[in-house]
């Protein structure tokens, strides 16, 4: 497909520091991201993934360069991006049913009652709660909350998931669980999506394509890796693929030898 869908183009974000030089966070960036692919930005810590994240989001804005989804310069946040960050950010006076219907009221106000119910009840049964709806944020676990946000940012069909490290304060299991929950709505909803991780087998798993940056400050993109596994994916059966296997030792190499860091 020859068509652009979202582009980044010689990103550059600075952040001024009183008395002192800008603190440079991310720099020439340029990447050209498709419609319908998943992407993930992996680095280690204070590499930008965020802060390019919170630029495409429109939450930030770059100091220079431009991002450009489907022809249209982003100025700020819109309904054609949803982002699904790591604090699942529910309302917690409203149950999992009216956290979703409040989102899809804001962007979708011309639904009829019958519709709104319907589409509310759809990604409901999308992430597989039909049985908690009524429930409040505090009465489910932390895997079905965020299992909600992420219906409830599909519940306004964006063009693009923004996901910020959402699997990262779960454990292992509730982690794969929703790893495997992604996969399949995103064979449904056929939408693009960016997920941000430190995680290089949930990289490897969901990825069409993995964007490795360069440590900061002045990070950029290091390389970008190509991930030839056809969706949908088994993780069990991946474990032995050696086109996984290769993906995960040229992520390891790239954190670990060539941009290696030390804790500090």
């Amino acid at each position: 497909m020859s068509e652009k869908f979202l582009s980044l183009e010689k990103i550059e974000k600075r952040f001024p520091i009183p008395g002192k030089d800008d603190y440079v966070a991310v720099t020439d960036i340029n990447l050209e991201i498709k419609r319908n692919e998943i992407i993930s930005i992996i680095g280690h810590s204070g590499c930008g993934k965020s802060t390019l994240l919170n630029m495409i989001s429109g939450l930030d804005s770059q100091t220079e360069g431009n991002i450009v989804l489907e022809g249209k310069d982003i100025k700020g946040p819109g309904p054609d991006r949803a982002v699904v960050f790591q604090n699942h950010s529910l309302l917690p006076w409203l149950s999992v049913y009216n956290n979703i219907e409040m989102a899809v009221k804001k962007v979708m106000p011309d639904l009829s009652p019958i519709e709104l119910r319907e589409r509310v009840e759809k990604f409901i049964s999308m992430v597989n709660l039909d049985h908690a709806k009524d429930k409040l944020p505090d009465e489910i676990s932390g895997g079905m909350k965020q299992r909600v946000g992420i219906a409830r940012a599909l519940s306004i069909t964006p063009k693009v998931l923004l996901m910020d490290e959402p699997f990262g304060a779960l454990d292992s299991l509730t982690r794969a669980n929703l790893q495997e929950h992604l996969m399949r709505i995103q064979q449904k909803v056929k939408n693009t999506v960016i997920i941000i991780t430190h995680d290089i087998d949930e990289a490897v798993l969901l990825s069409d394509r993995v964007i490795m940056m360069t440590n900061g400050p002045d990070a950029t993109i290091g390389e970008i890796l190509e991930v030839k596994l056809e969706h949908p994916r088994n993780r069990v059966e991946l474990q032995h693929d050696p086109e996984y296997i290769r993906c995960r030792e040229a992520i390891l190499s790239f954190l670990y030898e060539k941009f290696a860091k030390e804790d500090e």
